[in-house]
């Protein structure tokens, strides 16, 4: 009989996936080795073999780690939000919320995915197609002329470009966190600028 996993290896692997996702991220993944990763790590190569078998491996599991989290928010989503619109700004605040916390997970994905083997990309596309469709579903009940015209993925595609376009020009020391963009991306998505509210700190 094999032996067990020992306590704490799956923290361990996430750990070593988020350091090697911020090199990736930095870097590019042709430009990354193992000996990089295992020191950014603190850990010995032999150790971070110990948990992945190559870096081809490290980077199907940042993508589909990744994208399979972003798809659990939509299925929840989708499944727990009893309203179109209610199912939409709760769509948008946990897509920011998740980026926020994995811009180098987010950045691999769309910069380093076309390095995968064709049955791994394809997976994980298919992943991403099935985000994507649930975003849209939501936008294609909240107006279903647009669906019944073809324009409910369009526009879901311009959603998309505006949350990730905010992750190049935010700072931490910003005046606005990323708590306080997410109902402002939805109002403007929704209603335009004139719908787009002040936050609760601006009005003081």
């Amino acid at each position: 009989m094999g032996r067990g996993r020992h306590a704490g290896y799956d923290d361990q692997r996430g750990m070593i996936l988020v350091q090697a996702a911020a090199l990736f991220a930095q870097r590019g993944y042709p430009a990354t080795s193992m000996n990089e990763v295992a020191q950014a790590c603190g850990l010995s190569k032999a150790t971070l073999y110990h948990y992945f078998e190559d870096k081809y491996a490290l980077l199907v599991s940042i993508c589909d780690s990744h994208v399979t989290r972003l798809q659990g928010i939509v299925l929840a989503t989708l499944t727990h939000e009893p309203t179109p619109q209610r199912r939409l700004r709760e769509l948008i605040r946990r897509l920011v919320e998740e980026y926020a916390g994995a811009q180098d997970a987010q950045r691999v994905l769309t910069q380093d995915v076309k390095f995968l083997q064709d049955q791994d990309r394809q997976r994980i596309l298919d992943k991403e197609r099935e985000v994507v469709n649930g975003f849209a579903r939501v936008v294609g009940e909240l107006r279903p002329e647009l669906a019944q015209v073809a324009m409910s993925k369009p526009l879901t595609m311009l959603l998309f470009g505006m949350v990730n376009w905010m992750f190049t020009w935010m700072r931490p020391d910003g005046a606005l966190d990323y708590d306080q963009m997410a109902p402002i991306v939805t109002d403007l998505f929704l209603g335009g600028l004139s719908a787009v509210k002040l936050p609760e700190t601006q009005q003081a």
